[in-house]
């Protein structure tokens, strides 16, 4: 499957909260396990205030203002593959 065509995952992060270093954590653990399954992992800087959001495409999976706090990264990883490979078992996270 060409690039272009596989999900993309965009994690827009506070530069005011200074919460650059968890996206860009957090955009790794995600571009490791999910190398063959998503086209593009990227950091989107929002100059707001408080706003820690994460995208699959257009669909919001995951919001620090509606789920009350940041994902833990297995949390993260499931809501990640139940978008682009449901049938992708996660080892050690899905025990």
């Amino acid at each position: 499957m060409p690039s272009m065509q596989k999900p993309k995952v965009t994690i827009t992060y506070c530069t005011r909260c200074k919460w650059m270093l968890r996206a860009a954590w957090m955009a790794q653990e995600i571009l490791s396990t999910f190398d063959q399954e998503i086209g593009e992992a990227s950091l989107k800087p929002d100059h707001t205030g408080g706003v820690f959001e994460i995208h699959v495409n257009d669909e919001l999976v995951f919001s620090r203002v509606t789920n009350s706090g940041f994902p833990d990264i297995k949390e993260l990883k499931r809501l990640i593959r139940d978008k682009v490979a449901p049938g992708k078992n996660l080892g050690h996270i899905d025990r």
